[in-house]
């Protein structure tokens, strides 16, 4: 049961093509959106879709793998951790923010 404390697995669409940003340390992070939806119908009939976007981070292969192969609107699972942190704008703002720090990726067939 340990493996599943702070277990998150998202299958959604990219938001954007990732970024990708290569430290001076060497390490590559890639972080994109990955919009996720859900479906509902109202009373009156109406169908409503509902989408969520979770911002995603990874790092070394798993950012290699990214990087190459995925791009805006691919649907992919992402299976990682949640992450929360704090950092301060330029303008002297302190901003939150919760990331899934993706540390495997599944691409989806696509269709057509």
């Amino acid at each position: 049961m340990s493996t599943l404390k702070n277990s998150v697995q998202l299958m959604g669409h990219l938001g954007q093509d990732p970024e990708v940003v290569n430290l001076d340390s060497g390490k590559k992070l890639v972080k994109f959106s990955l919009a996720t939806n859900d479906y509902y119908t109202k009373k009156d009939g109406e169908k409503v879709t509902s989408t969520d976007w979770h911002n995603i981070v990874a790092w070394g292969k798993t950012a290699d793998i990214i990087e190459k192969y995925v791009t805006k609107g691919r649907e992919v699972i992402v299976r990682g951790k949640l992450s929360s942190r704090s950092y301060e704008t330029k303008e002297g703002e302190k901003r939150y923010i919760t990331e899934v720090v993706c540390d495997e990726v599944v691409m989806i067939a696509q269709k057509g």
